[in-house]
């Protein structure tokens, strides 16, 4: 999710299934909406509630719980299952044509109906409108969408993807009113209509109010009487006191790891609970292959063989996140350990003097490490401090580090000002198609002119049309093993994921799993 800013209780279902078929659902929604109300607090801010734009996480929570989807993810699944759809299937051999027949009776929250027409018009627009900070990145593949009659949605693909049904699945296939939404413009009042287990009854600065939709229909359970949303603009001291003294219920995305840390600790005496799940959350250092410093392949390998990832873990993140070694996190289907196996888990200022030597460089190699905390999180400017720490002690770099706004941020990324910088990214659907075509595809997110013609033109577009996801294994497996020796990027760490609530509060273990939706419909309170 354009490096989407930022977890094991529940188990990850590995990858999508092996057949064609996306099954049929049962519709076990109940829009009843019962027992109390429940505050969330969360330090990211909601950038759009209109679904063209919105590619952040703050973003999708709202529309994961405020629109629908064809397909959705059950709770500690990664297997897609109808959701709007009463079924969905690729009609072909080569996964370019996917069709959807609807459930009867959809309604949205505003007692509109919901047919085809809107399926359409929702793809069409996002696509047309093309928003840079919205979810059209995700849909290069898609072709037209066709309508046959009012249940009946027909998407031919340009080229074939075993993956369209996840992003089918994610925020970015979240369908809107075609009678309140402008084909041409996105909607500027903060207001959103859609069919999901909620509506979005107001918005500001502060706060977003919901109330449960009483025309749901779909799978969710829905197990209070509403939802408020506090925006705390990443002050994760005010998140944190907010949850201690109970204006907020639930505090989730932005407190510091010290804090988690100290609460799970405490949270006896406290009156919380600390809620840990599993995440396919990754954070990396990015190289720019074209910098005169770190393009050189000597000194990447240098800065990897240096890395030491558990130091990092133990000291900035208390333990809150773990290791990572390869592009494809733990739990996703494809994962290997690359990095590990190729550079090592302790650092070796040998080798590591070795592989400058090599590459001719001679006396301290000059590095700035890029930070943007606003972005990747308030522990970000830290983090990359430690690591020029690391590289510093070894004597062979002179390595500093220099933290700006995220604007800014991406403007000089862009411009290849930057030759080390940081890079995080929430998945937008678990597969390992999203760790990799992101990143090493044509037209990629990372702008640090890096190019390799076997992933782009073989290893990615093979393993999209593989049906049988866990049939990837060895095409992912080389993927990251070409990364891994030509460095365009280095992982750092894979995140957990963390919620904590105030006791009474309860389904927090239903929200925090790989698919990254946040499942407002769980939440209960005594």
């Amino acid at each position: 999710m354009n490096m989407r800013n930022q977890w094991p209780v529940l188990p990850i279902v590995a990858g999508l299934a092996s057949g064609l078929l996306t099954g049929c659902g049962s519709e076990t929604g109940d829009s009843g909406g019962t027992g109390s109300s429940v505050v969330l607090g969360m330090s990211d801010d909601v950038l759009a509630t209109d679904p063209a734009s919105g590619y952040d996480p703050g973003s999708w929570l709202l529309f994961d719980n405020v629109f629908q989807s064809l397909l959705s993810f059950p709770k500690g699944g990664t297997e897609p299952q109808p959701e709007l759809a009463k079924q969905c299937t690729f009609t072909d051999t080569r996964a370019m044509v996917y069709q959807c027949e609807l459930k009867d009776g959809l309604k949205f929250s505003n007692g509109d109906a919901l047919t085809s027409a809107d399926v359409k018009f929702s793809f069409d627009r996002m696509l047309k409108i093309n928003d840079p900070a919205g979810p059209a990145i995700m849909f290069p593949m898609l072709g037209d969408v066709a309508t046959p009659d009012a249940k009946t949605v027909v998407f031919h693909l340009k080229v074939p993807d075993a993956t369209f049904p996840s992003k089918l699945a994610s925020g970015a296939g979240s369908i809107v009113d075609h009678r309140q939404y402008d084909a041409n413009g996105l909607r500027a009042d903060h207001k959103a209509v859609g069919s999901g287990p909620y509506e979005l009854d107001s918005f500001d600065d502060d706060q977003a109010v919901f109330s449960v939709n009483g025309n749901y229909k779909g799978t969710a359970k829905v197990k209070n009487s509403g939802v408020t949303l506090k925006f705390f603009h990443g002050d994760r001291t005010a998140l944190k006191k907010a949850l201690l003294d109970g204006s907020v219920d639930i505090a989730y995305r932005g407190l510091s790891a010290s804090d988690i840390a100290g609460l799970d600790k405490q949270d006896d005496s406290k009156g919380v609970d600390v809620i840990e799940g599993s995440s396919a959350e990754v954070q990396h250092l990015v190289f720019n292959m074209k910098d005169p410093v770190a393009g050189k392949l000597g000194v990447r390998k240098a800065i990897a063989y240096l890395l030491d990832r558990d130091a990092l873990i133990k000291n900035v993140y208390q333990g809150t996140a773990t290791p990572l070694y390869s592009i494809i996190p733990a739990g996703i289907v494809g994962h290997n350990t690359a990095f590990f196996d190729t550079y090592g888990a302790r650092p070796s200022r040998a080798k590591a003097a070795a592989a400058l030597r090599a590459d001719g460089v001679t006396g301290k190699a000059k590095l700035t490490l890029w930070s943007t905390p606003s972005r990747y999180g308030p522990a970000t400017d830290e983090e990359l401090k430690a690591i020029a720490g690391q590289l510093n002690a070894s004597g062979l770099f002179d390595a500093d580090v220099k933290s700006v706004a995220f604007d800014q941020y991406e403007k000089d990324i862009a411009a290849g000002k930057y030759g080390v910088y940081v890079k995080g990214w929430v998945p937008d659907y678990p597969d390992a198609d999203n760790f990799t075509a992101p990143f090493f595809g044509k037209g990629n997110v990372l702008d640090n002119r890096y190019s390799n013609s076997t992933i782009t033109g073989s290893l990615i577009p093979g393993t999209a049309a593989q049906s049988d996801r866990a049939a990837t294994d060895k095409d992912f497996g080389r993927l990251q093993n070409i990364v891994a020796a030509e460095l365009p990027v280095l992982p750092v760490w894979q995140a957990k994921q963390y919620a904590v609530a105030r006791d009474g509060v309860y389904g927090l273990e239903y929200c925090l799993d790989a698919s990254t939706v946040f499942r407002f419909w769980e939440l209960s309170k005594s």
